[in-house]
């Protein structure tokens, strides 16, 4: 996936210790509202335990003064701390997608994000009308929009008045070309951002004529990931909850396509000599190593209990002492984020699929180049 979790690799390259915090923030009811003031109290006492350093201890304290009141029920948190620094304190939607841990480790455990985020991109949603419209940029973890870009049209002659006489067909014919010009200004603007935030999906709404007027002069790109909803959403009343539904709709769409595109290029590897693809713990580990992947494919549930080396250098991940390379070995820790680290740090993608979806196990990957031949032994 396109993941904001590759603008964390300069985190997996900062030395330790690491502190991660993964916790419930929920804050809407009697139950949670106790648990958000006896937390920090909790959280302090299992740093202390494990040994974080009190420069650590206390930016964890200060970074708990921020609750998660105003944000929607459920809601999970991560903070990751090193060197009495906070480097990371994000808010996740949604009800624990792991169970809470907080640890002192060599390298911070990041799951919980890509857990909460499994397919996290770009995309845009254009509010039309024949008067202009506004075009917000946003991701699928379900965050705020990143951005929002408002275009003012021309509205003079803006609607078309049967009156009559000579000059009607006149006014007519003025009037949709301010309406196809106000699109074209809206159209170019989408395609600008689409192009600039590499969105993967493009939602249309508004008025029924300026949306068919804006998709007619959308870029091939934008046409693309084209998706049109049938809701006026600009005009008063407009029903702002099933708008919602309706594009959240199209983002899971968007999610189950391209977990169906990976799972179908993983299928059509099977059986060949040479596959761009490898499956199991151990292959996958050896792939990483080489910087060998583009996709790493894992199962939510599977790794559970499993653990491997985090190394200080390339290449990054080792099932055992004597695959290190000659790299540091900074410490033992839970397979998920050994392999995530690892295929972050070396620019491959990362897709989270339910359990039981991958036929070869909990763990696969799709290759840059495909696995070599068997080599011959002497007879």
């Amino acid at each position: 996936m396109t993941n904001t979790l590759h603008t964390l690799a300069d985190v997996y390259r900062k030395p330790g210790p690491w502190v991660t915090i993964y916790t419930d923030a929920s804050t809407g009811n009697v139950d949670s509202l106790h648990a958000d003031d006896v937390r920090p109290e909790n959280i302090a006492s299992a740093l202390e335990e494990a040994g974080a350093t009190k420069d650590d201890r206390k930016a964890v304290a200060e970074a708990l003064r921020r609750s998660a009141k105003g944000l929607p029920d459920p809601v999970a948190r991560l903070i990751v701390v090193a060197n009495g620094s906070v480097e990371l304190d994000e808010f996740l939607p949604g009800p624990l997608a792991l169970p809470e841990f907080t640890s002192v480790n060599e390298v911070p455990n990041l799951c919980p994000l890509l857990w909460h985020r499994p397919d996290d991109f770009a995309y845009v949603v254009a509010e039309v009308g024949r008067d202009g419209g506004e075009i917000h940029l946003r991701r699928a973890n379900g965050l705020q929009d990143d951005s929002m870009t408002h275009i003012e049209g021309d509205t003079e002659n803006l609607k078309k008045v049967p009156s009559g006489g000579w000059s009607q067909g006149r006014y007519q014919h003025r009037t949709e070309n301010i309406w196809k010009a106000n699109a074209a200004d809206i159209s170019g603007e989408i395609d600008k951002v689409v192009r600039s935030c590499r969105a993967r999906l493009l939602v249309v709404a508004g008025d029924i004529r300026a949306r068919n007027l804006v998709a007619e002069q959308l870029s091939e790109q934008s046409k693309d990931i084209l998706t049109v909803v049938e809701s006026h959403s600009r005009t008063e009343g407009a029903d702002k909850e099933a708008y919602a539904q309706e594009i959240n709709k199209r983002v899971a769409e968007c999610i189950a396509r391209r977990q169906a595109q990976l799972l179908e290029r993983l299928n059509n590897q099977k059986g060949r000599a040479n596959p761009e693809s490898t499956e199991g713990i151990g292959s996958v580990v050896h792939a990483l190593q080489q910087a060998q992947v583009d996709t790493l494919l894992l199962e939510s549930q599977g790794l559970n209990g499993h653990r491997l080396l985090a190394l200080g250098s390339e290449p990054w991940t080792a099932e055992i002492d004597g695959e290190t390379a000659g790299a540091p070995v900074l410490g033992e820790v839970p397979a998920p984020s050994s392999l995530l680290r690892a295929a972050v740090l070396t620019d491959a993608e990362v897709a989270l699929f339910p359990s039981g979806a991958l036929d070869g196990g909990p763990v696969a990957a799709l290759l840059r180049w495909p696995v070599g031949p068997t080599v011959p032994t002497a007879g």
